[in-house]
């Protein structure tokens, strides 16, 4: 089986995804992807626009040299091919731009929304590492800090008889936009959507040092999950590897009751 790098390499628009992680999704993918030292994925729909591997970069897209933010993501190809990657902090983060017109176009005062939830604006970070896999066999990502302490608490409560298992952990803010579209396109209102989800810009997920959480055989991202053994594990231990709980009842944020959800801040 092939080893790759157990890092996401993250740009404004498109995301750079180690090779055999990736799911083909017609003929043509699976081809290109079983040779794939490296997947350029498009953030804003997961779209998948190149493969490089051995012998060269393999379009997936036409046109690929008119996508938004490609000449960035060539450029962290070049360096993760061979191995010149500049010196960067661990937790290097990318840049806000472009996040404020997005936030207007759904009718959302930055300023006001700070103010009423006490919500910060979390960036993306450059780079994110492999913390393992999620209930549905997909890549988990987190900040590196984060994954070590996910993977250290969960073996920790497995040793205990307690299974962790992990929902979902970074988001882009493209992915947080997506949600906000699906939901307004089933008719429901922007006030109405950030009751259960944070603005595009202000989800923990966003930071690589959120994790949702669950146990078999338990609704993911239900309030249920609090009467579980799990929970009653984490509220006891999760402190000591650096994680809390983000949203409880009567939160200063007005966001939901969320007892699966959790976020690292360090050791």
């Amino acid at each position: 089986m092939r080893r790759h790098p157990a890092l996401l390499i993250n740009t404004a628009d498109i995301e750079l995804w180690p090779g055999g992680l990736l799911r083909a999704r017609s003929n043509a993918d699976a081809r290109a992807l079983a040779r794939a030292r490296w997947v350029l994925r498009r953030k804003r729909d997961g779209q998948y626009l190149a493969a490089a591997t051995a012998h060269g970069l393999l379009p997936l897209v036409p046109h690929l040299m008119r996508e938004p933010g490609i000449e960035e993501a060539l450029d962290a190809l070049d360096l993760a091919l061979h191995g010149t990657q500049r010196a960067h902090a661990a937790d290097a983060l990318l840049p806000l731009s472009g996040l404020q017109d997005r936030l207007e176009q759904l009718g959302i005062d930055a300023a006001r929304y700070e103010q009423d939830t006490a919500l910060a604006l979390e960036a993306e970070p450059e780079r994110l590492a492999l913390a393992g896999f999620d209930r549905y066999r997909r890549p988990l990502w987190l900040q590196q800090g984060a994954a070590r302490a996910w993977q250290r608490m969960q073996q920790q409560a497995a040793r205990e008889g307690i299974v962790l298992e992990a929902i979902s952990g970074y988001r882009s803010h493209d992915y947080q936009l997506g949600i906000f579209a699906r939901k307004r396109a089933r008719g429901l209102e922007v006030d109405a959507i950030l009751q259960v989800n944070a603005a595009p810009g202000y989800s923990e997920h966003h930071s690589g040092r959120a994790l949702d959480i669950s146990s078999p055989g338990e609704a993911p991202a239900e309030e249920s999950f609090e009467s579980t053994a799990a929970f009653a594990w984490l509220l006891e231990h999760a402190g000591s590897y650096g994680f809390h709980l983000s949203y409880p009842r009567d939160n200063p944020h007005g966001i939901v009751y969320e007892p699966w959800h959790w976020c690292w801040s360090g050791p």
